[in-house]
């Protein structure tokens, strides 16, 4: 029961429940996240952490970054996503980061000053 009440917990914080989905339909890095919810860095990897500590993400380095990947193994959390996904025009929120996580590129330097070099 304890696993569920914090999967409640989990999405009923904003700023977790809007990466979540975006997790849900790619990974994507920290400066990729930030950027499409016009969030602070700080904020989204204290929330990665959150997700990391409950074992619902996995990270991996790719280069200069490190790509963030939701977990689907816990079904409860898969269902009320692919929910969320079928009703996304009820959540205008959702709908504005839907249309910014097509110009997740344009984030990814965000995240290193000197990535060029």
């Amino acid at each position: 029961m304890k696993e569920l009440t914090n999967i409640f917990k989990l999405l009923s914080d904003e700023t977790r429940l809007r990466i979540i989905v975006l997790l849900y339909q790619q990974d994507l890095c920290v400066c990729e996240l930030g950027g499409i919810l016009e969030v602070p860095q700080p904020k989204i990897s204290k929330n990665l952490s959150k997700l990391r500590d409950m074992n619902l993400v996995l990270d991996e380095r790719r280069e200069k970054f490190v790509f963030y990947s939701l977990k689907t193994e816990n079904k409860v959390l898969v269902n009320t996503l692919k929910y969320i996904i079928a009703e996304l025009d009820s959540y205008p929120q959702l709908v504005i980061d839907q249309s910014r996580l097509a110009d997740k590129e344009k984030y990814l330097n965000q995240c290193c000053v000197n990535c060029d070099e």
